[in-house]
């Protein structure tokens, strides 16, 4: 079985990353399985965590009473989930659910942010990776929204 230091340096949002940083990212780290329909999070909750995608298609959602569950993106293998671990108050923004079988690696939010607080290159270059994340997420719900009100 492979261990997760090298599932971690082989993932796209690490790439180039310093190998030592990987290696306290490890100490963060488990491996998981959802089910399809299994929810990875869901809007309002405590977010504790993020996921790097290994395999599988996650879809994020945001909930409207005029429409039901919007898709914001569908996520595959090589692609994060999850920055609302990083932003006080640390709360989930968006429901997020597996479409199929999905891998991922689980990172504690906690764990990392303390990490981060100890060792500030490791913060900044977690800061940037995740502010291209966050910019994203804000442009496909742009995108959606233009769409759904068609304008």
């Amino acid at each position: 079985m492979q261990t997760l230091e090298p599932l971690l340096a082989s993932h796209p949002f690490l790439k180039n990353l310093n190998p030592e940083h990987v290696k306290l990212l490890v100490g963060c780290a488990t491996n998981k399985v959802f089910n399809p329909g299994e929810f990875l999070s869901q809007e309002g909750e405590d977010a504790d965590l993020f996921y790097f995608i290994r395999d599988g298609k996650v879809v994020v959602e945001i909930y409207s009473p005029e429409h039901g569950p919007i898709t914001i993106q569908t996520l595959d293998g090589g692609e994060i989930l999850g920055w609302s671990w990083l932003v006080p108050p640390y709360r989930w923004r968006f429901d997020a659910r597996a479409l199929e079988t999905t891998r991922a690696i689980v990172m504690d939010g906690k764990c990392i942010r303390q990490k981060c607080e100890n060792d500030h290159s490791l913060g900044y270059e977690m800061m940037k990776r995740f502010a291209e994340i966050i910019a994203d997420r804000v442009e496909a719900t742009r995108l959606q929204l233009l769409d759904l009100y068609g304008k």
